[in-house]
């Protein structure tokens, strides 16, 4: 009995329909901010101070119109309609005195460079013992940064 060796098939790159990459990378992956790395902190300190004034706007201790030059106009808009939800909730009018009993602090705020002129953020809230996740994008728009989304969670 003779036994005919199968034919070598080699293995493709991609299988099936999730397309996974099965060759190794052989160059390393840029560093985390490649693009704008150098301004990195500058970016994370102006997203740490708008989410601050973000929260305090939903709270109702800030009003809307203090980030209406820092948004587009879906942004401020759900600010607008977050703050004034919560608002009729508690019973006041959002924006006109410090409401809150206790002041949300933001804790830390990470960024990921998509592009050089467009940077994602996760931002740690912390409200007393509780606390809560915010997502926004920033795109950089005739020289200045732009919330163009905004999510909390």
């Amino acid at each position: 009995m003779t036994v005919v060796p199968l034919p070598r098939v080699p293995v493709a790159t991609v299988q099936g329909t999730l397309a996974l990459e099965l060759e190794p990378h052989l160059e390393p992956p840029p560093p985390p901010g490649a693009p704008l790395g150098r301004d990195r902190p500058e970016v994370e300190l102006w997203a740490r101070r708008f989410a601050q004034a973000a929260v305090e706007i939903v709270g109702g201790d800030r009003p809307v119109s203090q980030l209406l030059r820092w948004t587009t106009a879906t942004v401020y808009q759900d600010l607008q309609r977050r703050a004034m939800l919560v608002a009729r909730a508690a019973g006041h009018q959002p924006g006109v005195a410090r409401v809150q009993p206790v002041r949300p602090q933001v804790r830390s705020v990470h960024t990921r460079f998509v592009t050089p002129t467009v940077a994602e953020t996760s931002i740690h809230v912390r409200y007393g013992e509780r606390s809560r996740a915010v997502a926004a994008r920033f795109e950089q728009r005739r020289g200045r940064w732009l919330c163009t989304a905004l999510d909390f969670a």
